[in-house]
């Protein structure tokens, strides 16, 4: 599906893909459906290394990716702080 092609930009794409990438899983994140296949397709380590290292744009829309992310799902939020978020 989508959220693979998604994840795989956000973690491989050059860094206008990335931050696009980031800002659509920021979107699709805010429903709960979406918050276990964007984890399972492996969405939030490269989303934290965005926020953490990618430009101010990149950081932007990580951040409210991993903030959708985190909002409803306990075992995400363990995720993310696994990956260093």
């Amino acid at each position: 599906g989508g959220i693979e092609v998604l994840v795989s930009l956000a973690r491989d794409g050059n860094e206008g893909q990335k931050e696009e990438a980031a800002g659509a899983l920021w979107n699709l994140a805010a429903i709960a459906d979406n918050q276990v296949a964007i984890a399972k397709a492996g969405g939030i380590a490269p989303l934290v290394a965005l926020a953490r290292d990618g430009s101010d744009g990149q950081k932007q829309e990580a951040a409210g990716a991993l903030l959708n992310l985190a909002a409803n799902a306990d075992i995400n939020k363990v995720a993310i702080a696994k990956a260093g978020g």
